[in-house]
């Protein structure tokens, strides 16, 4: 039995897309789990809708300090923080609230209940930025270059500072980029796959630069594990397969496992001018530590995320879903 069954554990960005998947899997392993969320509707949090009932939700802000006293009131003995300002492009046109959001939303959580027995701080393998060495390793110095990066190693730092001068049991994960159902199209993976499903066409860049991509159970199958591991605390752990690949054959992968009919346009786009041309774990640390390993491979992640996105179109975009009944329903 896993040691967080029965524990009172807080998920912060518990209906996000992969704070939806770990609070799912807590649900399974016997928490009692709490989630913050910025609306307390279901229709807003769709992605737990089957959980609603199953969970504490805490209608919060992490900005502002005052909605926070109910985390206090909850005392969760295990906190899982995911919340933050999450698209790395928009968050040039958007810097205040990428910085406010996860570096002031950081610190308001930890000052907010510091009763906690482990405080998972979820980072990103963006705060790597430019690296000469390969694959990226924790012992890398962080070379932050977007305002969402910047801001999530400044939550990173905070952590530290509270472990350091406090004690705190603090964890640091750093995962690599994730994929699976219910994450939403502003992320390349299921921007592709919708595109491909709906036969429209494809634009990309050159498509040279290289990522590693996760999927998402595995991704909250180590964050479970650091929520429980007795070598974590007061470690920075990657989470990642290691393996990467172009995004250009990614693009033709997806092209070719939806059968898709869509026009590819590679080079259509410019290169972004902060672009990290490879991106990829070692995730050797996560094995020796946490013991973990990923479970479900690149290519069983894709088919199984696909079959979910066909799934989705079939219900958002066909007029006789009832999903599409009930949004016109008057």
């Amino acid at each position: 039995m896993s040691r967080l069954a029965n524990k009172r554990i807080l998920v912060t960005g518990g209906a996000g897309f992969i704070g939806s998947h770990l609070t799912r899997q807590l649900v399974n392993l016997g928490a009692e789990v709490a989630v913050t969320v910025k609306y307390n509707s279901v229709i807003d949090n769709a992605r737990i809708v089957d959980l609603w009932d199953k969970v504490h939700v805490i209608e919060a802000d992490l900005r502002n300090l005052d909605s926070l006293k109910q985390i206090a009131d909850y005392k969760p003995q295990i906190v899982f923080h995911l919340a933050a300002y999450n698209h790395v492009g928009d968050s040039f046109l958007h810097i205040n609230e990428a910085l406010d959001a996860n570096i002031k939303g950081t610190a308001n959580v930890m000052q907010t209940w510091e009763g906690y027995e482990r405080f998972v701080y979820i980072a990103t393998s963006e705060v790597y930025g430019y690296q000469t060495g390969f694959p990226f390793t924790e012992t890398m110095t962080p070379n932050p270059i977007s305002p969402y990066s910047v801001g999530k190693y400044g939550g990173e730092q905070y952590a530290r500072l509270f472990m350091e001068q406090r004690g705190m049991p603090i964890v640091i994960l750093r995962p690599f980029n994730a994929f699976g159902p219910y994450q939403s199209a502003r992320a390349v993976i299921p921007e592709l796959i919708q595109l491909c499903l709906e036969g429209r066409p494809v634009k990309t860049t050159q498509g040279k630069q290289t990522r590693e991509f996760n999927f998402v159970t595995n991704l909250t199958e180590g964050m479970a594990l650091a929520g429980e591991a007795d070598g974590a605390i007061g470690q920075t752990i990657n989470i990642g397969s290691g393996e990467e690949i172009a995004i250009r054959d990614l693009v033709k992968k997806i092209h070719a496992l939806t059968g898709s009919s869509s026009e590819l346009q590679i080079g259509a786009l410019p290169d972004r001018p902060t672009e990290i041309w490879r991106m990829a774990a070692d995730n050797r640390r996560a094995k020796e530590i946490l013991g973990w390993e990923p479970q479900v491979d690149f290519e069983t992640g894709l088919l199984r995320t696909i079959e979910w996105f066909q799934a989705f179109v079939h219900a958002y975009r066909n007029t006789d879903s009832e999903l599409w009944k009930l949004a016109t329903w008057r």
